[in-house]
């Protein structure tokens, strides 16, 4: 469990410091977010516990899932930039329509869950679809804490 930790912590680090490294080459940022999905990958893997038919049904989902999962942490990542780039002149009106992103990207995040439930029951036994949500919100709070480590509250 310890590894865990460390992985999740090291998962969540780097997503939060891709998400300002905006002086970055692009080049740089694709093979730092491809590091970053294989790692979670290994992570998921090696957790998972899944026998050879288990892990045949679950890897398509689990890549579905995270391209699906890569639309929204996108949105959330330009929430991020716009926030940036209001953050000293913040108006009210931008301020409104930046919480309501942000409330939006949470709805979606629960409904992208919902939709794979039913997907993640099909391929593996209940504990197993429970603890890989768990894995996904584990790393989903450790990302949530880097963020809130490093985003000022609105002035």
């Amino acid at each position: 469990m310890k590894a865990l930790a460390i992985a999740v912590l090291a998962l969540g680090a780097a997503f939060a410091v891709s998400a300002y490294a905006q002086d970055q080459p692009a080049d740089n940022m694709q093979i730092l977010m491809e590091k970053l999905k294989a790692d979670k990958k290994l992570l998921v893997a090696e957790n998972m516990d899944l026998t050879e038919k288990e892990a045949k049904a679950f890897w398509p989902i689990y890549e579905s899932y995270q391209k699906d999962l890569e639309k929204i942490n996108q949105r959330l990542g330009k929430l991020i930039n716009d926030y940036a780039a209001n953050y000293q002149s913040m108006s009210d009106d931008a301020a409104d329509k930046l919480s309501t992103e942000f409330i939006g990207i949470e709805v979606d995040r629960t409904k992208l869950m919902q939709a794979y439930q039913p997907k993640l029951k099909k391929a593996l036994p209940a504990k197993k679809v429970a603890r890989y949500l768990q894995l996904e919100n584990k790393i989903r709070a450790v990302i949530n804490f880097q963020l809130a480590a490093n985003i000022p509250l609105v002035k």
